[in-house]
């Protein structure tokens, strides 16, 4: 890896690579999956649901489990592991194999979240003070500037969402459709810098995008931040383009340029290529894990059930790590807040109280 000073000052100089685990390639990081995939045991599930009785039997809320209340005398050290393999390693891990069939949604949510409390600490995922949340189609349209893609059915580009670490804990797949796929924005970076240079100096300069109408105490309607950004030896990323888009839509918004536009043209090529991401598998029981700041996330269009008791639905996490990498400053400055340990916190609107709901609303 190259000395933090040598990348930090690639914002002002020359840029140069960025190496270490967090530059991965997909046909390569997939011959390795089980550096990356655990599946649990009979005996670890048994230890979840002792862990899932005794919260129930406590008639303990699920804002109110801490990780003292979901204790994994086991398993605990495999997810130490698998959260090291996320802050400072490739940045995504899938653990594999609840029995979220037999379980009801409560004792799902209490298992999600119980084993989230080994690994970060909850951030609220919208305006409503969500910190448990139903990625599940809404029937909203997503051409409206303030609905979000996970409330939809709509293809999701790749993407990261605003916390240290995302996890879906997948209850039920679509009936056609809503594949999943990640890449290192570690190697995107890397490859923009090799083939388009010109264009990474356009994808280290500010682009706006909309808040959704989420707006935090202090902000604007809209913020301001680049896509790659560096930060004692790392690259960090921020990327969403539906949001840069609708952005657009925001008095006092300047248009985007033409090299603005290509340069997110080409991100965006560079991440379809199948030979720079990772296509996954994603079944009932599974829980993806992805560090946000290296590694974008996607997934295809999808086609439901008729029946609604069928429907696609994962539940979701944003999680903030105390440990976390060193961030900029417009990560928790000009774009989000800080938590007390100065970590991302998701989407805090002032007055909005934290919620863990068991439906989707």
């Amino acid at each position: 890896m190259p000395r933090p000073q040598s990348l930090a000052a690639s914002l002002a100089a020359e840029p140069v690579p960025a190496l270490g685990p967090q530059a991965w390639y997909g046909a390569d990081l997939g011959q390795h999956q089980d550096e990356w995939c655990h599946v649990w045991s009979a005996a670890e599930v048994a230890e979840i649901e002792a862990a899932v009785a005794g919260v129930l039997a406590a008639d303990r809320q699920i804002l109110g489990i801490t990780r003292e209340h979901f204790p994994l005398p086991t398993i605990s050290g495999r997810l130490a592991e698998a959260r090291r393999y996320l802050l400072d390693g490739p940045g995504l891990f899938l653990l594999r194999g609840l029995p979220v069939d037999r379980w009801s949604i409560r004792q799902a949510a209490t298992a999600f979240w119980g084993l989230g409390t080994h690994l970060g600490e909850a951030c609220s995922q919208n305006g409503k003070g969500h910190v448990l949340g139903h990625v599940t189609n809404l029937g909203l349209d997503y051409r409206d500037p303030e609905t979000r893609g996970y409330q939809t059915n709509a293809r999701l580009p790749y993407h990261t969402d605003s916390s240290d670490i995302v996890g879906l804990l997948c209850l039920r797949t679509a009936r056609a459709g809503g594949l999943s796929s990640v890449v290192s924005s570690t190697t995107l970076y890397n490859e923009v810098l090799r083939r388009r240079p010109d264009l990474l100096a356009v994808l280290m300069q500010p682009f706006y995008r909309t808040r959704w109408g989420e707006i935090p105490e202090g902000k604007q309607p809209w913020a301001s931040v680049p896509v790659f950004m560096a930060s004692e030896g790392r690259v960090i990323a921020h990327y969403v383009r539906s949001a840069i888009r609708k952005g657009q839509l925001l008095e006092g918004v300047p248009p985007l340029t033409a090299a603005q536009n290509e340069a997110l043209d080409f991100l965006d090529s560079l991440a379809e290529d199948p030979a720079i991401h990772l296509d996954m598998t994603f079944a009932p029981g599974d829980i993806q894990l992805v560090c946000n700041h290296t590694t974008l996330h996607s997934r295809t269009a999808y086609e439901d059930d008729p029946d609604p008791a069928r429907r696609r639905h994962l539940l979701r996490l944003w999680l903030a790590c105390e440990d976390g990498p060193s961030l900029p400053a417009w990560m928790t400055e000009s774009y989000e807040g800080k938590t007390r340990n100065g970590r991302p916190n998701g989407i805090q609107v002032p007055g909005v109280p934290f919620k863990a709901p068991l439906a989707a609303e």
